[in-house]
């Protein structure tokens, strides 16, 4: 598994993107930050080899952000996280359906019981 991290800025209507701590200096620049993310994605696929692609692109001000790009990883938390509750034989289903019928049944609080009303 490989991770890229860039620092992205904007200057002048361009967005740059240099790699942070990475072997290789990894750089990328483009007018609109969908597209830089798309570079991104392909500069750390060339780099890294093949693999499943995980990426991220987070604003921190309006003229800088970081982008993450991973590579390899065989598919990300959430598909692992869903295989042991499909392999464990259906007996959990039928116990989180008796949970969500028991906090249905709970009875709602009311004004009176908070000693105050949103209309006084």
């Amino acid at each position: 598994m490989a991770v890229f991290t860039f620092i992205v800025k904007q200057s002048g209507g361009s967005w740059t993107a240099k790699q942070h701590g990475g072997e290789a200096d990894l750089e990328a620049s483009s007018a609109s930050t969908w597209e830089l993310q798309r570079k991104l994605t392909n500069l750390a696929l060339t780099a890294a080899g093949s693999g499943a692609v995980s990426s991220s692109f987070s604003l921190i001000t309006p003229t800088s952000a970081v982008a993450q790009v991973i590579v390899g990883g065989g598919g990300g938390g959430f598909s692992a996280g869903s295989a042991p509750a499909a392999s464990s034989g259906g007996g959990a289903a039928p116990a989180a359906e008796e949970k969500k019928e028991e906090k249905v049944e709970e009875k709602e609080e009311s004004d009176d019981d908070m000693g105050f009303s949103l209309f006084d």
